[in-house]
């Protein structure tokens, strides 16, 4: 078996992934709330890199699921599972998991269709005290820039899915943090904002300790396709049928065209002719299949801007 923006042979950012990640998700509407059957979640958070900042600190108190159908559910509703609980809160640098990976724990919950994952954060403090989220830019590496995060402490940065947790196997989700969407400075304040679209989830086959990355920019100049299902298949002497990784894009309007950029994390090429296809789906849209591609470990193999071409 073949290791792996999000088992079911499935795509990435590696939040277990991500993506960057991207999601065929079927099965079980409502978590599994009314199922018996339960599966294992495996979670971790990866980073695709960006020049402009050294460092991105988030601060993680609680991680919560969402099963489909309770999207409007406050973070204290007993029918969201709390993935993880921080006495002090976690801190993470997103920019040291280029190419790795960092764990965030595994839970057993009921099977089915989860539809987001939310990062409850711990507040920036006030006064002159450090912030706990913030960046450091490449440019000014002595400075820390506290970083606004809307709704962050209350309802959670949400990160959309679906992922989908099977019953009787470990599912493996990689966050895909890409500083270079998620967070958007604002106008000539020099603040900055967290946008949580550019953390996606990639569903896996399982985590992987090492991985390569296949990467494009998915648009379209004039008509909005609003989100597009991102999954890779491998290619070589046995082709797989099912994605070894999927997850879910979702479009925004910026310079002039609809766009998102995608990332998916898979094993390293062995050979030749071990090769991986993207594929990219979104309704009103052609089908859109890559060239077979090589991957090598540590470096991302870029498939470039991908134009989606309307249904005639």
């Amino acid at each position: 078996m073949r290791k792996i923006f999000v088992s079911y042979r499935y795509l990435l950012i590696a939040l277990c992934t991500v993506t960057a990640a991207l999601l065929y998700l079927g099965g079980c509407g409502g978590g599994g709330s009314s199922s018996t059957s339960k599966g294992t979640l495996k979670l971790a958070i990866t980073d695709r890199q960006s020049e402009e900042f050294q460092n991105l600190f988030i601060s993680i108190r609680e991680i919560r699921l969402v099963p489909a159908g309770h999207e409007n559910a406050a973070d204290n509703d007993p029918a969201l599972p709390v993935f993880a609980s921080y006495t002090t809160a976690r801190s993470v640098d997103v920019m040291q998991l280029r190419f790795s990976q960092e764990t965030l724990g595994d839970l057993t919950l009921p099977a089915g269709t989860y539809s987001q994952i939310r990062l409850i954060l711990d507040p920036n403090p006030g006064g002159n005290q450090d912030p706990v989220n913030y960046l450091v830019l490449a440019s000014d590496p002595n400075t820390k820039i506290p970083l606004t995060t809307p709704s962050g402490q209350q309802s959670g940065l949400k990160i959309l899915g679906p992922i989908e947790v099977k019953p009787g196997v470990i599912n493996a989700v990689m966050i895909d943090f890409d500083p270079n969407t998620a967070v958007v400075k604002r106008g000539n304040s020099g603040q900055y904002n967290f946008k949580p679209t550019g953390i996606r989830l990639i569903q896996m086959q399982e985590m992987l300790e090492s991985f390569g990355s296949i990467a494009g920019n998915v648009s379209n100049p004039s008509v909005n396709w609003s989100s597009a299902t991102v999954s890779v298949k491998h290619r070589g002497t046995t082709n797989d049928i099912n994605p070894i990784a999927a997850g879910q894009i979702f479009a925004t309007y910026t310079s002039g065209k609809w766009q998102a950029p995608f990332s998916a994390f898979v094993p390293a090429s062995t050979s030749e002719t071990d090769r991986y296809k993207a594929f990219i789906s979104a309704n009103g849209f052609a089908l859109y299949s890559s060239a077979a591609v090589s991957v090598t470990a540590g470096h991302e193999t870029s498939l470039g801007e991908i134009t989606l071409t309307p249904n005639q």
